[in-house]
Parts: structure tokens; C-alpha cells; sequence
């Protein structure tokens, strides 16, 4: 964390005097002088009297609260540019699209961790106080990107006009790929294979690529998900438009509407012009949902509403705009487990399952190894434009026994390592860098979550410790929420001391993680404050609308 002084002033609102105490002990060693109100009425007659470069403002104000106040400050000529952080308790839950309303950037979560107040103060007062080097460094950028531009179409024209010295794969591209080729620049085919399961999919896609069907595509992490999703894409109507990609996993639960359905000027501080969603950028195309199971559960409603109506309703507008896409979810997940589980909807499971596709792990179609082998190494040759490498029999052997428990792209991650760690033409076992624990993988979702009014699985001679012990190789591969729904499965509860013990975390981190999933309502907090444990909400009725 950069702790550089920054000599301004920074205006604290909040009545808690520990609170202000901490904030004060945090803010005042990098050089800011504190200012203190208590009231919202107190802040609007010190904005009069002086501009801070920043406002950090409680949500839960005596009188008037902590929105009526930022708006009405927002509202100040002297404060209109200055940034506005709102603070709330762990407990507390807020509506981000009232946060962005009433002109705040953000949010600060009580009890405050320091890195986290520090790098906000720091990136809104550089952004307060230099507005004028935003300009000149966007204009270098552009120029920046746009001779990258014209850099990676020279080395296309002079990858397109080398002569191969090989017949290699375009048999096997024309026979089972139809016609499906990759996305500009990908410089291949989408799909590579000729074994029973790779025509049966390539089958598949054929009937639904023409269809207006909204399909779902399963399968383990690495078996070409999203290279389905695009041939699938390159077969239909809506190939003319674009291919939207999106990881539902890696949006921000606050950012998520804005993300997906456009935000309109003046939506939210920041929101200086129209800012297109995923939506909207797919428009007349295809937008595919990767790791559909990790989207927030607030949004899958909205989700389903777009997709029921055809229409999107842009943050900050009150009229809804019409959409012609094609949607194309994809999981690694077993979302009926999830449905079961109260953490997915059924209807929009039912939305967007009017086809299902599963895509073959790559130990059910191992006679396709020679073929992807040989294809990743001539991808690896042109690219790099050295001397041509080939799999000796034995490596080719040590392939066909290994698991593959990443699939494809862990093969192709195999045949890269080999290809820059071998230094002559032949590739030998010992270039290879294969797993040997051998395993098959298991699904990163949880099994199906107990609900508040069903039997505990933990045995009656088992204690909570007991439990904990026995599963903690078993969740080595989850993440820590789902980590922590497992867990609350077994036992039929949880609290921070076995939340800390499962995570190996300390008391904030496992309190932090508690109390988000309570206001995503993946969990449900009941007893005092020095009894507080967490169970899991009772699924809701399945929607067969």
C-alpha cells in the first residue's frame, strides 16, 4: 500500500465515537487532516465552510440518514466532485443501486480493515485531485492500443502466407469440425476429434445451432465449454453479431446489473456517458454465460425477467429496452444440486435448459490425443517459428495412461511445458509434467444442502470437531463459502470458531465471510451475540412458470 503523505482533508460523519477513533488512528499517520461531524446536519454546514478531498459518511445517522445526506450533499456545489464512501455495519445489508443513486462511490465495511480503507482513500483522492492527467494518459493509451493493433495484424498476414511443411490436421479439420472455425485470430479450429463421443457432440451442435433454443452446456473445468458455445454460435442466425463472453464468476455481486443491463449518464457518480452492458454489447449475437452457477442470487431474477421479456431495464432509465440475442449458459456445477440447495432458481434453470449439452471429459475419448498433440504442436511452431518438435512413442504412451483430470486445456498446458523444456526435436516422458497423484476430479459444487427443518448428517458418536477432521481433505479443492455451506450440511450449523478451524483463518475473516453470506442469504443467523450460530435457509418452492 502506497503511504505517501497526502496532504488534504478528509471529512469524517459518524456518531460512534470508537469508530471515529479507529478511522481517525488509520487517517491521520498518511498525512490527511481530520474533520469530524456527527449529524447529517453538521456535514451540510461544514461543506459551506470547506471542501474536503474526501467524505466518509455512515449510512445510520441520528435524524437525518446517511443516503438523504450524501444526496443532499451531492447536491452542494461544493461537494458535487468530491467523493462520497458510505459506511456500514457487517450486518448491514444495502441496496448497491441506492448506494450508486445517491451519488456515493462505495462502500466501507465495519470493523475496518486497514489496507481496504487506505487503498480507497488513496484511489479517490488521486482521482479528486488530478482529473486533468486522466486526458492526456487516455490519449496515450489509444495510441498505445492502436499500434498494438497494427502490430498483431503484421504478424497475422505473415502467419497466414507461411507455406506448412506438413500435412497435419486439415483432413481431420474438414471431416470433424463442420465448418466451425475459431474466432479471428484464434488461428485453428474450434473442435479437434474423430472418436465417438466428439461426432455425437458435433451432432448435437448441428440440430441446435439452427434452432432458437436457449441451451445449457455442462461439463468438467478444460473440456471446451466455451469452444462449443462458439461453433454452436458460428451455425446460427446470429452469427453475423458478436460472441459476448462472460465469467459469471468473476463480477462483483455490487458491479453485476450495471455490468449486465447498460447504465445510463448519471446513473451513479462516474457514469459521465452511457455505458453499454453485456447485454447490449451482444446485441444481434450470442452472449454466453460461463459459471452460470456462481451468479448472485439477486440477479438471477433480473436475469430471467430479460429473458422472459426481451427486455432489459438500463440502471437509471424507467424505460426498458428491447434485445435480440441468443443465450448460451455454460456449468461446471450440478445446478439441480444447487436448486436443491436454495443457492440457484429452478425457473431459470428451466430457462435456460431447453437443450442440454454435456461436453465428454477427455478420458472418455483418449483416441483423440494424437490428433490434439499434433495440433497443439504445430500451433506451437508456427507461433514461435523454431524448429519443428514431435511426441516420441514413449511420451505418447505416458499420455495415453494419464487422467487428465484438467482435460483439454491441461493437456495442452502439458504439451506447451514439454514443447519450451525439451531443447531438442524429440519430446521424451521426462519433458512431461503429469500429475502423479492419480484422481478423478470431482465437481467443485457441494452436494445438496440440508434444509433448516430436515435431520443433520452428523452421526450421534461424532463430534463437531470430530466432523471437521474427517472432511478437510475432502474440501481441499472448494472455495472457502462453499467451504463453509458444506460444512453447515453436515453438522446442520455453523459458528466463527468452527468457521476459523475449517478455513484456518482468524476471527475477522471468518466473522467477514459469515456475515456476507447472511446478506446473500445463503445463510441464516440466529441466536445471541455470544451464542451466534448459522443455518441453511429452507430452499424455496420450485417455479413452474
Amino acid at each position: 500500500m502506497n503511504t505517501s503523505k497526502l496532504n488534504a482533508s478528509i471529512l469524517i460523519v459518524e456518531p460512534d465515537q470508537e469508530s471515529l477513533t479507529q478511522l481517525t488512528s488509520l487517517i491521520e499517520p498518511v498525512g490527511l487532516n481530520v474533520i469530524i461531524a456527527q449529524t447529517g446536519e453538521q456535514a451540510l454546514d461544514m461543506i459551506e465552510k470547506s471542501v474536503p478531498a474526501i467524505i466518509l459518511l455512515n449510512s445510520q445517522l441520528p435524524g437525518m440518514d446517511g443516503f438523504e445526506t450524501c444526496s443532499r450533499l451531492k447536491q452542494h456545489q461544493n461537494a458535487q466532485a468530491v467523493p462520497i464512501l458510505l459506511i456500514k455495519a457487517m450486518t448491514e445489508c444495502l441496496d448497491y443501486r441506492q448506494v450508486l443513486s445517491v451519488g456515493s462511490v462505495g462502500t466501507l465495511t465495519k470493523p475496518f480493515q486497514t489496507n481496504e480503507v487506505l487503498m480507497h482513500i488513496h484511489v479517490h483522492i488521486a482521482q479528486y485531485q488530478k482529473p486533468d492527467t486522466l486526458v492526456p494518459e487516455n490519449a496515450q493509451l489509444k495510441q498505445q492500443n492502436a499500434q498494438l493493433k497494427q502490430e498483431n495484424e503484421q504478424l497475422k498476414l505473415k502467419i497466414k502466407c507461411r507455406q506448412p511443411t506438413k500435412n497435419t490436421l486439415s483432413t481431420v479439420e474438414a471431416k470433424s469440425c463442420y465448418q466451425a472455425k475459431a474466432q479471428p485470430g484464434d488461428g485453428g479450429p474450434l473442435l479437434i476429434g474423430q472418436s465417438q463421443p466428439i461426432l455425437k457432440l458435433l451432432k448435437l451442435i448441428r440440430c441446435v445451432s439452427d434452432s432458437d433454443l436457449s441451451i445449457l452446456i455442462e461439463g468438467e473445468c478444460g473440456t471446451g465449454k466455451e469452444r462449443v458455445a462458439q461453433a454452436i454460435h458460428k451455425g446460427s442466425a446470429y452469427a453475423k453479431g458478436l460472441f459476448v463472453a462472460v465469467n459469471c464468476s468473476a463480477i462483483p455481486s455490487e458491479l453485476a446489473e450495471s455490468e449486465f443491463f447498460w447504465a445510463m449518464r448519471g446513473a451513479f457518480t462516474g457514469a459521465v456517458s452511457d455505458r453499454k452492458g453485456y447485454f447490449e454489447l451482444a446485441e444481434g449475437g450470442t452472449l454466453f454465460l460461463d459459471e452460470i452457477g456462481e451468479m448472485p442470487w439477486c440477479l438471477q431474477a433480473k436475469l430471467l425477467r430479460a429473458l422472459e421479456e426481451r427486455k432489459i431495464w438500463p440502471v437509471g432509465s424507467s424505460q426498458p429496452k428491447p434485445i435480440n440475442i441468443r443465450v448460451i449458459a455454460a456449468t461446471n456445477a450440478n445446478l439441480l444440486e444447487m436448486i436443491d440447495a436454495g443457492t440457484f432458481r429452478f425457473d431459470l434453470y428451466s430457462r435456460l435448459a431447453d437443450d442440454i449439452i454435456t461436453t465428454p471429459p477427455l478420458r472418455a475419448h483418449k483416441e483423440d490425443i494424437a490428433l490434439l498433440v499434433e495440433h497443439f504442436l504445430n500451433q506451437l511452431d508456427t507461433d514461435t517459428e523454431q524448429t519443428k518438435k514431435e511426441l516420441s512413442q514413449a511420451a505418447f504412451t505416458a499420455l495415453e495412461n494419464y487422467d487428465f483430470p484438467g482435460n483439454v486445456r491441461e493437456l495442452k498446458s502439458i504439451i506447451k511445458r514439454a514443447w519450451f523444456h525439451c531443447k531438442g526435436k524429440t519430446i521424451q516422458p521426462e519433458h512431461l509434467s503429469l500429475n502423479k497423484k492419480r484422481f478423478a476430479p470431482k465437481s467443485q459444487q457441494i452436494s445438496p444442502v440440508t434444509p433448516l427443518n430436515s435431520k443433520s448428517q452428523q452421526s450421534p458418536h461424532q463430534t463437531p470437531t470430530d466432523v471437521l477432521e474427517s472432511v478437510q481433505a475432502e474440501y481441499a479443492l472448494m472455495t472457502d463459502e462453499q467451504k463453509i455451506l458444506a460444512l453447515t450440511q453436515k453438522l446442520g450449523y455453523i459458528n466463527n470458531a468452527l468457521c476459523q478451524q475449517l478455513l484456518r483463518a482468524d476471527h475477522n475473516r471468518a466473522k467477514y465471510l459469515l456475515g456476507k453470506m447472511t446478506c446473500n442469504s445463503l445463510l441464516v443467523r440466529s441466536g445471541g451475540s455470544r451464542a451466534t450460530i448459522y443455518r441453511l435457509p429452507i430452499p424455496p418452492q420450485n417455479c413452474t412458470k
